[in-house]
């Protein structure tokens, strides 16, 4: 049987009441899925027909580890801990030529962390979540499950990529390769940012939140198309018609320009500069 039929005969005999705790084939199946996570060989979502997609039976891996495994306490240094999996053995980093940095670098088992990255203290990569070649994720960030991170792309500091684990056929946060987003960004519930885009700092990137795009003059939701210039302002809320806002009222948006030369120039500049 491949990996994905096995968890999905685990996945079955959980829900008919068959399987209620780890045996030893449980154990191995769920352990042969956490290191297939690791290697990168199956992720949470996918590119496919033009965009992305939830690979559905990965999502129910991860959460069969939560539902068939106990809470355990666990040691990380001179911490006790309790979950119900450790933390991500990391020998493999230092040989493809990835930095993290100690006092506070968390990568979770099932998490997906390339070659030639950099991974700032304090961190948090979660389970699921797929960190790309020479990408940076740079002090108090967090990776949500799931979240796809491509090549190249720099996660400024205090940056939140959301996680999106439930429901399965939901597709997670995808930043694609080449993206930078500024200091205080957040990424959530599934947003896609598009290859070689730029996002000023403390952006709110939602499904939510419209994103007028000044290129394609429309409105979009839930995606930042590739190589755009994006920042933060305001627009008016049909809020203001209530009494209670004398002046008026206001609600984010979200402004999509091409990214100019200078720019992108700029952003590549302080690529080279991490890397030296």
């Amino acid at each position: 049987m491949t990996l994905e039929a096995d968890i999905t005969d685990l996945k079955h005999r959980y829900d008919s009441g068959e399987v209620t705790e780890l045996g030893a084939d449980e154990r191995e199946v769920l352990a042969e899925f956490l290191a297939a996570l690791e290697a990168g060989e199956i992720r949470a979502a996918e590119p496919r027909n033009g965009g992305w997609e939830a690979v559905e039976w990965v999502k129910t891996g991860i959460l069969l580890n939560f539902s068939l495994r106990e809470i355990e306490p666990r040691t990380y240094g001179d911490v006790t801990y309790h979950d119900v999996l450790g933390l991500r053995e990391t020998a493999d980093l230092g040989e493809r030529g990835t930095r993290n940095t100690p006092n506070g670098t968390t990568i979770r088992r099932g998490a997906y962390v390339g070659s030639d990255a950099i991974l700032m203290s304090p961190s948090f990569v979660n389970i699921g979540a797929y960190v790309g070649d020479g990408t940076l994720v740079d002090s108090a960030n967090t990776v949500g499950s799931c979240a796809q991170i491509g090549e190249n792309v720099k996660l400024g500091g205090n940056t939140l990529i959301g996680g999106v684990l439930e429901p399965v056929e939901d597709t997670p946060v995808v930043i694609e390769d080449d993206v930078s987003l500024g200091a205080g960004t957040r990424v959530t519930s599934g947003f896609v940012v598009g290859e070689g885009s730029v996002v000023g700092e403390n952006t709110l990137l939602s499904p939510r939140v419209p994103v007028y795009d000044l290129v394609e003059e429309e409105i979009r939701y839930g995606e930042l198309p590739p190589n755009r210039r994006a920042f933060t302002r305001f627009v008016e809320s049909s809020v203001g018609d209530h009494e209670l806002f004398s002046d008026g009222a206001y609600k984010p948006a979200v402004v999509a320009m091409d990214i100019e030369a200078e720019t992108r120039d700029a952003t590549q500049r302080e690529a080279e500069l991490r890397s030296s």
